[in-house]
């Protein structure tokens, strides 16, 4: 896990299948401030890079706009010109949410592939271990930091000449000595002028050496930097390639290249999952509705100068829950009309929407997702409609999508198109639970049996509700041992299940394991059970997230709860598998 300011971000992994082809790679991501959470999946690293940048600089500027607001809200706003300001802002924030889909409707939303290769010219070559060469803006060695010697002693300076006075004519010996002193203190200074001659030129010659060295060392950081860059490039330019061609996963990072890229108002968290069939042509999208809480409500902000105040203005119920019904029925034709646009290659026929609202249940005081409306439109038919000209749920209505009346209510609907049920990875259970004996220790039990028994009791679960489970072969890689299958229009959808027959205490990577298998499954929810229990980092990351840990009390209750009676006993188990 690491962590650059408010992001934080979790290694790059490999995905793959149960038989170990790698498929692709993925990265999770979070912004701390804007409370955001995305996972992104590639084909390969240099493509997950760029979609990580993208998203960044998104962040980037979101959080710029975001704070902005929370300095200003911190102050006290007071006076008129501030009343004015604030009522601008709500009614330009009202006016986006009028205009969701009409923000959209000239912009090109085609995939530009070509921006998302790298052609930045090599400039990040380093100079450090020569530090006598100069560089270029380039980064090109381009010459050296030249020693320079002074200038040879002149025997001709005053200040090797003997000064003679009369003594010294009268007596040779006195003029003799001055002249010899002279001529050593010049022998003296050419001897030092002539070393530090030698140490510049000594110098100069090692630093001609460096700047040969470097730029040796500059040709080869460059190639490598352009070999490496040609080859993300022409990945990218393979992926393109691959989309034309109708490959699934390349039609899958076109699609999320195209929603990406869509610019929504900042209270709009964008969030989805997305599926294609190939054969079909079909593109599914689930995406992550606005709540209640979400949609702008402040119409005024007035000035009260008899109390020196503000006092909002918002909009009455009835105002406000017609604006929730058009901010969902617009974001439903904008995300089809995007990606039907930016289909360029053609390969996608029909998509099918499907608006998920998270939202507390008054009636039981639950948080609780529910898919409230669902369209599935073919390409030819949507595209004949001008949504210049439309009223989004009357579109809606005609193109036979699937909502309540009206949408503030949250009520519930099934989705048009279920999800895709067929997978290789399932295969055939066996009964375990009719077998179990009262004094049966589920921590020492094979661990096959052990994942059969969690299929079957929790398909005795899900059974009064038309559920299904299923168990999956066996993976090494922490992958999913049982998918249910829950056709509930409330809590329902695809849940992911991990068995975990320990004895020891479940530490919190497991639980991430399983939240990373969870967005990789485009599943709702995911449980994890386990013999033992889990320690607090576990409970804590699982706190805030669609993931249910049962323990191993948890999973005696339910088995007695279904007429099956067996204990747990771990020191037993420990002591067991050590013989």
């Amino acid at each position: 896990m690491g962590q650059t300011g408010l992001v934080r971000f979790s290694e790059a992994s490999w995905v793959y299948t149960s038989t170990g082809k790698v498929t692709g790679c993925r990265i999770e991501v979070w912004h701390t401030g804007l409370n955001e959470h995305r996972l992104l999946k590639a084909p390969d690293k240099d493509v997950l890079q760029n979609k990580m940048n993208a998203l960044l600089a998104t962040w980037t500027e979101k959080w710029e706009r975001v704070s902005a607001k929370q300095q200003a809200n911190s102050v006290k706003w007071k006076g008129k010109e501030q009343a004015d300001a604030a009522t601008a802002d709500a009614q330009n924030t009202l006016q986006e949410a009028e205009g969701l889909l009409l923000a959209t409707l000239d912009v090109n939303d085609a995939v530009d592939w070509g921006s998302l290769e790298d052609h930045t010219p090599f400039r990040s070559f380093d100079g450090s271990p020569y530090p006598d060469v100069t560089f270029a803006d380039t980064g090109w060695p381009m010459g050296i930091n030249e020693a320079t010697a002074p200038n040879a002693p002149d025997p001709k300076f005053i200040k090797y000449q003997p000064v003679l006075g009369l003594l010294d004519k009268i007596f040779g010996g006195r003029k003799a000595a001055k002249i010899a002193a002279s001529e050593r203190l010049y022998a003296a200074d050419h001897d030092e002028w002539q070393e530090k001659r030698r140490l510049a030129d000594a110098s100069n010659t090692a630093a001609r050496k460096q700047l040969d060295a470097a730029k040796i060392a500059f040709q080869d950081a460059e190639n490598a930097f352009k070999s490496a860059q040609e080859q993300s490039n022409a990945r990218i330019q393979e992926l393109a390639a691959r989309y034309r061609a109708g490959e699934t996963d390349a039609v899958l990072a076109n699609a999320e290249l195209i929603l990406n890229a869509s610019e929504y108002p900042d209270w709009i968290r964008k969030d989805y999952t997305t599926q294609y069939n190939a054969q079909t042509k079909l593109l599914i999208v689930d995406f992550q509705l606005p709540s209640h809480e979400d949609i702008p409500r402040l119409t005024k902000v007035s000035y009260v100068a008899s109390r020196d105040e503000l006092k909002d203005s918002f909009l009455s119920d009835a105002e406000y829950n017609r604006l929730f019904d058009s901010v969902i029925y617009q974001l439903a034709l904008r995300t089809i009309h995007e990606l039907f646009e930016g289909d360029t290659a053609n390969v996608v026929d029909s998509v099918v929407f499907n608006g998920w609202v998270t939202a507390v249940n008054r009636s039981i005081g639950r948080e609780e997702t529910a898919c409230i409306v669902s369209l599935h439109a073919l390409k030819d038919e949507f595209l004949a409609i001008d949504l210049k000209r439309v009223d989004p749920k009357a579109c809606f209505k005609q193109l036979r999508g699937v909502a309540a009346s009206k949408l503030s209510g949250l009520t519930p609907v099934a989705p048009i198109i279920q999800m895709e049920r067929d997978d290789a990875r399932f295969v055939a259970s066996h009964e375990v639970a009719g077998r179990l004996q009262e004094g049966t220790n589920l921590a020492a039990i094979d661990w096959e049996d052990f994942e059969h028994l969690v299929r079957e009791l929790f398909e005795q679960e899900f059974a009064a509700g038309g559920g299904e489970v299923k168990v999956t072969r066996t993976s090494a890689d922490g992958g999913v041992d049982a998918v249910i299958f829950d056709p509930d229009p409330i809590r329902g959808g695809k849940i992911v299940v991990q068995a975990k027959r320990y004895t020891n205490t479940v530490g919190v990577s497991a639980v991430r394991d399983l939240y990373g298998t969870m967005m990789n499954e485009g599943a709702m929810k995911g449980l994890l059970v386990t013999t033992s229990d889990y320690g607090p980092d576990a409970y804590r990351f699982a706190t805030d997230k669609p993931i249910t840990l049962l323990n191993g009390g948890n999973l005696l209750h339910l088995l007695a709860k279904h007429g099956h009676k067996a204990r747990i006993d771990l020191a037993e188990a420990k002591r067991l598998r050590e013989q």
